[in-house]
């Protein structure tokens, strides 16, 4: 639901959050968020989760509500980004012990440099799409040719599902007339100044149709070859896995504890998540919720019905794929940005 820094997760989700044309909440910053999630431990564990709190971080209000983390004996901390704050700043300062962001997001902050590592990957299914007009004639990424296309700016996972469908339909994005128009997804569409905005599946599509506009989503492939690009998913630093790997292993199985609880009850993880997004006491914020909620939920287990992992093959395609677009500012041996030891054992 999420970018290199933190101006579009989300709903950001991430994530999240945040700037998006469904945001459900005005706050912003952690001020008026419970601070403490668990029990006891060490340092406690801080996480970072994209701009303003909203339904897409329920996995982690669940897991804090339902006594998860304080089970694990952790002391867990959810902090929302500032609007302006990098999304890797703190987590770099130490802040932060973990960061809610995308796999791509990851990659293109290990080659600035940054160890991150991916330690548990939410989005099993790339959540970007363009969204077009139900009547439009773009019916697949070879359609794109010439055609005006809307994205927040150049850089996140809008961005990058943008470049990534115009490779599957063979072109480069001098093909297209690619319009930064910041978070304006709708006013652009609906205005008719774009042909096809990019945005989230499970935000972006809903806000269109809930105001009453018809549109159809064109997604990445995932057949044989699979998706080229890896979504949102639990990044701590290389030191703090080195240093805390039994609290981490902790942390990620009380967090998919917390996701599995809201697939399995989203009504229930509205009304507790309400406690972080007061918005959702609010029937039509509710509404909205459980629709987002429902169209996360495929998103959330690989063809397999697993949660949580990563996937090698995916993450070699997407390290070829946004090296060759110029996403990376120097290669990234990829098999070092994600580590599935911290997932639980099944």
């Amino acid at each position: 639901m999420r970018t290199s820094t933190s101006r579009t997760r989300r709903y950001r989700v991430t994530g999240a959050a945040l700037a998006s044309v469904v945001a459900l909440a005005t706050l912003t910053s952690c001020a008026e968020e419970p601070e403490g999630a668990g029990g006891k431990s060490g340092d406690g564990i801080t996480v970072g989760l994209t701009y303003t709190p909203n339904i897409q971080f329920a996995p982690f209000y669940a897991a804090a509500e339902k006594g998860y983390y304080k089970d694990a004996g952790l002391h867990v901390t959810l902090r929302h980004h500032g609007a302006a704050e990098d999304l890797f700043g703190a987590l770099k300062s130490g802040k932060e012990d973990v960061v809610y962001a995308g796999g791509d997001e990851m990659l293109q902050a290990r080659s600035k440099n940054v160890p991150i590592v991916d330690i548990a990957t939410f989005y099993q299914k790339y959540p970007v799409g363009l969204i077009v007009p139900k009547d439009s004639g773009i019916r697949k990424p070879e359609d794109l040719k010439g055609r005006k296309i809307g994205t927040p700016g150049p850089f996140g996972e809008t961005y990058f599902g943008l470049l990534a469908l115009l490779k599957e339909g063979g072109l480069s994005a001098k093909d297209a007339k690619i319009q930064n128009i910041g978070f304006t997804q709708q006013a652009a569409l609906t205005g008719k100044k774009v042909d096809g905005v990019m945005g989230y599946l499970n935000n972006d599509a809903i806000a269109f149709k809930e105001a009453g506009t018809s549109v159809r989503s064109i997604t990445l492939d995932s057949g044989a070859e699979g998706e080229p690009l890896v979504g949102v998913g639990l990044g701590a630093k290389k030191d703090t896995l080195d240093k805390r790997g039994d609290e981490m292993k902790k942390f990620v199985d009380a967090s998919l504890r917390g996701m599995q609880y809201v697939m399995d009850h989203p009504d229930d993880a509205i009304e507790l998540s309400q406690k972080y997004v007061p918005s959702l006491r609010g029937e039509k914020q509710q509404k909205n919720a459980r629709a987002v909620l429902k169209a996360t939920t495929p998103l959330l287990k690989n063809d397999q019905g697993e949660v949580g992992v990563n996937d090698p093959q995916t993450w070699t395609r997407m390290a070829d794929f946004m090296y060759g677009q110029g996403l990376l500012e120097k290669t990234v041996t990829p098999e070092d940005a994600y580590d599935n030891a911290y997932l639980p054992k099944s």
